[in-house]
Formats: C-alpha cells, structure tokens, sequence
C-alpha cells in the first residue's frame, strides 16, 4: 500500500463507514472584503463521506449554495480531526430526484436523529451538495505522520498539501 492509499483509508475509517461529521466548510462571499479583496465564509455543517466527497443537505436558496454557484472552489476542515482539503462543490438538485434516491437513502440513514426535523423535503430548494476533495493534508498525532495527498491523481504530494 503506498503512502496515498494509507491515507485514503485512514480517511475512510475517520470519517466514512456511514457516520455523520461535523465538517467545516469555507465558501468565497459573493461581495468582496472592505479591501476589494475575496473574502472567505466559513460555517459547520453535518457532511457524509464516501470515496472521496463529502455530501451535505441543504436548501439551494442558502448564502453557501449561492456562493458555490458562482465560485465553486471550496475548502474543508475535520472538526475533530486534523485533516484540511480542497474541493469542488456541486449541487446536486433536489432530494427527491430520481437520479439522487441512493444517495438520499444513506444521508437519511447517516442523518436519521435529525433529517425529518431539519429538512423540508416537498421543497424543491431542498438539495444534495456534494464537496468532491481535490487535495489535502491528514495530519496523524500533531504532526506525527502527514498525508498530503492529491484526490484528482490519486497520489501523495511530498511537498504539499493543505496546512
């Protein structure tokens, strides 16, 4: 196993296995900082996991899904983990799309405490966002072993990642 596929793993085993995360998620705001400059938005949101992309419900209409719209590069942090990625985030459409039944049946599953109360399925704006990771860095009892690794060529990257 090379070092890209260990850390692939050891990210499956922290946060896939259909467990529920708290994830941090950083958009880019549609208007610009005082300075003129990108500001970033950051919030928590509950995300499953599965070969590399994280999903999360949400409502299209949202601040996060609106940004992503017009700036699709993300950024991702564990919350209880020290692992921070890159990603692309895509919205899927609503939840009860045909084309989105499987993947509606592993967030209601992963999310069963909570999806009925938090979500309005009948509304259209009621969607699946996915966050497909680029690269990022798992980093192993502060600093122990780092995994920069590059989700798109499935490889490490020795001297990179995300910090």
């Amino acid at each position: 196993m090379n070092k890209y596929e260990e850390g692939f793993k050891l990210i499956e085993e922290k946060f896939g296995n259909g467990k529920d995360n708290v994830i941090s998620l950083a958009t880019i705001a549609r208007e610009p900082g005082a300075n003129g400059e990108p500001r970033p938005v950051v919030r928590s949101v509950d995300a499953y996991y599965e070969d590399g992309v994280f999903y999360v419900v949400t409502n299209g209409k949202s601040n996060k899904m609106k940004q992503i719209a017009e700036n699709s590069q993300v950024s991702v942090a564990g919350c209880f983990e020290m692992f921070t990625a890159n990603g692309v985030g895509e919205n899927l459409g609503w939840v009860l799309d045909p084309k989105n039944a499987e993947l509606r049946t592993k967030l209601r599953t992963a999310f069963s405490e909570w999806y009925d109360s938090a979500n309005n399925e009948k509304d259209e704006n009621c969607c699946f966002l996915a966050i497909r990771l680029t690269r990022g860095t798992l980093n192993i009892n502060h600093w122990e072993k780092l995994y920069h690794m590059d989700f798109v060529n499935k490889t490490d990257m020795e001297n990179g990642g995300i910090y």
